[in-house]
Formats: structure tokens, sequence, C-alpha cells
């Protein structure tokens, strides 16, 4: 229905412009505002001036508000299956593109960042993801292989899902040697964070829960739909400080592959 809307406008917007593209005197901005212009002519023209906006304001108003409903039901739908949504608004921010990344990721689709008409119906029919580790106290799962985070709480159910980018398995010289950018896989307890902005060797960690020495769990700026970090599980920015917080020292951080 919405996309039929959106075509309707499009079609009504560029009949109205041929039609008035012939009416349309090829003097027509010369005599709305040259001062030797008949008055009487330059209000007629004022007139179908005003008339062309109210038109194309009328042809463009069912697609811009299409497209508002349906980005809408995207950022709800997502929100209800736990994807990261900052506020369900029907804007597109970057919590709207980094969670339709992280559906297309835990679904197997192709990440684009951008929902197209398989992935709606993907996300109509989908229900929230199950979790790796369902006992226990509340914890991280890090999924290498589908490139996420799962927030679990305590009754085992995946509760926030977050798109992640980890180690690309690259060479890099850091600290006098050269090393390979891997996330290690295995079970894990945060050992110690930082509240706010750490300066490093390898460039900035925003709000990190250190789990294995030198690997934490921190914001970046960088969340692209690959593993691109040095071996530390990168979160979006808009995220970080609030997952800081649900990370308390001794809080159990699962990483594995999961084919």
């Amino acid at each position: 229905m919405n996309k039929e809307r959106i075509d309707l406008a499009k079609t009504t917007f560029f009949l109205v412009i041929s039609v008035l593209a012939r009416k349309l005197p090829v003097n027509f901005m010369e005599v709305c505002f040259h001062p030797k212009v008949n008055p009487m002519r330059r209000k007629i023209n004022h007139l179908f001036g005003f008339i062309l906006f109210s038109l194309l304001l009328t042809a463009f108003a069912p697609a811009v508000f299409a497209q508002k409903q349906n980005l809408l039901e995207i950022e709800q739908r997502l929100n209800n299956l736990g994807y990261w949504i900052t506020k369900v608004d029907g804007k597109s921010d970057a919590s709207t593109r980094q969670a339709i990344l992280a559906f297309q990721k835990v679904e197997r689709r192709k990440r684009t960042g951008v929902m197209n008409a398989g992935d709606m119906e993907a996300l109509r029919n989908a229900s929230v993801p199950a979790a790796k580790y369902t006992s226990g106290p509340a914890h991280v799962e890090v999924d290498i292989s589908r490139q996420v985070l799962f927030y679990v709480g305590d009754d085992g159910t995946v509760q926030k899902i977050v798109a992640v980018s980890t180690g690309n398995e690259q060479k890099y010289f850091d600290d006098g040697k050269w090393q390979v950018a891997h996330t290690t896989r295995g079970n894990y307890k945060v050992q110690w964070k930082f509240n706010g902005e750490r300066k490093a060797s390898l460039g900035t960690l925003y709000y990190p829960s250190y789990f294995n020495g030198g690997l934490a769990v921190h914001g970046s700026p960088s969340i692209p739909a690959f593993p691109a970090s040095h071996g530390c599980v990168r979160v979006p920015r808009f995220a970080d400080k609030s997952l800081f917080k649900m990370m308390p020292v001794g809080m159990p951080v699962y990483v594995y592959d999961r084919i």
C-alpha cells in the first residue's frame, strides 16, 4: 500500500510538471519581479506560483507520509524484538540503521543497513533470537559469525541486540611487534572497566569493559557490516554508555562462532 502511494505521488508530480511546463511563460520570473510589469499581471503570476507550489506539496505529501509510516513500523517491530533503537519515532538515525544491520546479520540476510521488500517480510515474521546460553545469571554473548552482541537476562532470554565489529584477522604493528587482530573465543568475565574515553595506542575506546586482557567491549564511531577491529568488540556510540552500565565487573561474557 505504501509503495502504491509513493508511485501515485511520483506520477502526479511528473504529470503536474508536464502540464504546467506548457503553461508557464518563458519570462515567468521576470513577470513576477520586474518593476515595470503591470501590477495586476504580477498578482496573477504570484497566484499562479502559489497554485503550483500547492500542487507540488499535494503530490509529495502522500509519499512523505507513507515513508514515515513505513519507517515507524520498522522501528517498532525491531524494538519489540530487542534490537537497540534509541527512539521509536519514524525518524531515521544511527540506531535505526544499526538495528536494521543487526537484524540482517541475525537473520543471515544481505548486510546493507537498508530494508527492502524481502527484509520487510522477514521482519514481520521474525521472532526474538535465542541465546546460546540460557541458564545462569544475566550475561553478554558475542556471536562472531553473525557480528552481533546479545544482552541476555536472568531468565535466559535475549533482551538487547546490537551490531558489533570484531577482529579482522589482519596483521598490525603495535607495542614494538607485529600482531594479529584476533578476537579470542571462550568464556570470560568482565575484569575491569573505564568510565569514559580511554586513549590507547590504536585509538580511543569509549566506555570499555575489559573481559580478556586488553580485549574489551567498547564504543566506536565505526561499526561496519564486517569484522574491522584489532580484536576488541566494537559497539555503536549510541549504545556504549548504557551497555557499560549493564555490564558490571564479574558479568559473564561468552564469545563464540555460531555457524
